[in-house]
């Protein structure tokens, strides 16, 4: 008997070493970022979203339940098939766990489409559509950062109200743009409003004179621009050189502060647009950006990026609290722990991957009310997450609705 005991307690150690370390796959937890290094989109994702990852990691101490993280990178060129080809070779040859960015709305399609079937988790940090969390939501997608629904009820939707009753889109020739537009028009409608006119102009655009063109003779009150990064960047610089600006407001329905930051004041000053994160909000975003900024040759970090951050560390602390990296147990913890960081504010990951925080409505400052050139927002109002984002039973997700 005494030596059965000793062989039992010998095993109960062992057990409960093994559950100290918890249970990771390959003995270790592996982060892919999928990224746009050199596109229309890299300002805002690129480099930084990487780096924004690994912040976290080192931020985190390197290693989960006693094993180590590793984080790896790559561009999709804004290509879908480039995507979801990086996507299969990671789950299937290099045992990534988890991915995050993804970048253009139809990449992430693809690629979380491939992750839901393999069972693993996607962290949507920087694309826009609300597919990911209506039509095509899954129990693996974590939306994290903002979406065209938040952006619009942010944005749109007080402009109508102020009698701007009349809109023009220039809208980006896929997935993002086309849902913006739809959504944005939406919002428009049900105020009092009516859309007078669209383009559709291919991702990365250069010459956006002919768009211009078309929105300057269809009278409208608002030109809104249902693109982003450089693409947005030249359609506000074009529309300022033909006099568009002296006519019509020129709404940026997704306006990153890179880009704001790359934009004259003479332009761009007054535009007042929807935001989820500022990096000069107060003593916690200034406390992180400027520890980004260290790391990034002192560049400020977009909406996106600091989405990446948050995003891992949430993922992160639920693998440390599931004692495990499967992906059902994992995305349970980041359900029921809520999200309260230095980017969300009055955060909780929804049932149906909506990572629901109050986001921000802005205005792009003057030159004259500019201390710095990193000093580019003024904050006006603080938007509640449940007033900026898509109710959970108006969405769509039938697995989440069956979960309620």
């Amino acid at each position: 008997m005494k030596l059965m005991f000793k062989t039992a307690a010998a095993t109960a150690l062992i057990a409960a070493a093994g559950m100290a370390h918890g249970n990771l796959s390959d003995d270790k937890v592996k982060i892919g970022v999928l990224t746009d290094m050199g596109g229309v989109y890299s300002d805002i994702t690129g480099q930084g979203s990487v780096e924004a990852v690994q912040m976290a990691v080192d931020d985190f101490g390197g290693e989960v339940l006693g094993k180590p993280i590793e984080v790896i990178g790559a561009d999709t060129q804004l290509k879908p098939d480039i995507g979801s080809t990086i996507a299969r070779q990671w789950i299937e040859s290099e045992q990534v766990d988890v991915i995050n960015g993804a970048v253009a709305s139809s990449v992430t399609g693809a690629v979380s489409k491939l992750m839901s079937d393999a069972g693993k988790i996607t962290l949507i940090a920087a694309p826009a559509s609300h597919a990911f969390t209506t039509k095509g939501c899954s129990p693996y997608n974590a939306h994290w950062s903002y979406d065209v629904v938040s952006l619009a009820n942010g944005t749109v939707k007080p402009m109508v109200e102020a009698g701007k009753n009349r809109w023009f889109f220039i809208t980006a020739d896929y997935g993002f743009g086309h849902s913006l537009e739809s959504v944005a028009t939406g919002v428009i409608e049900a105020n009092g409003g009516e859309v007078v006119g669209a383009v559709r102009a291919p991702l990365a655009t250069t010459d956006f004179s002919s768009y211009i063109l078309q929105a300057q003779a269809s009278g409208a009150d608002v030109i809104a621009l249902a693109n982003t990064g450089s693409d947005m960047v030249n359609a506000l610089k074009t529309a300022a050189e033909f006099g568009v600006t002296e006519m019509a407001e020129v709404a940026g329905l997704l306006v990153f502060t890179p880009n704001a930051q790359a934009l004259d004041p003479a332009i761009a000053g007054g535009m007042k647009l929807t935001t989820g994160f500022y990096w000069d909000m107060d003593d916690q975003t200034r406390e992180w950006s400027k520890r980004y900024m260290a790391r990034m040759d002192g560049t400020i970090p977009s909406m996106a990026q600091a989405g990446a951050y948050s995003s891992t560390m949430h993922y992160l602390k639920a693998v440390e609290a599931a004692g495990t990296d499967e992906s059902d147990a994992v995305m349970a913890k980041m359900k029921e722990t809520p999200v309260e960081d230095f980017f969300s504010r009055n955060g909780y990951l929804r049932m149906d991957g909506r990572m629901v925080h109050d986001m921000l409505q802005v205005r792009i400052k003057t030159a004259a009310e500019r201390s710095n050139p990193n000093d580019i927002f003024e904050i006006e109002k603080v938007i509640k997450g449940e007033d900026a984002f898509l109710k959970l039973e108006d969405g769509g997700c039938e697995f989440a609705l069956n979960h309620q």
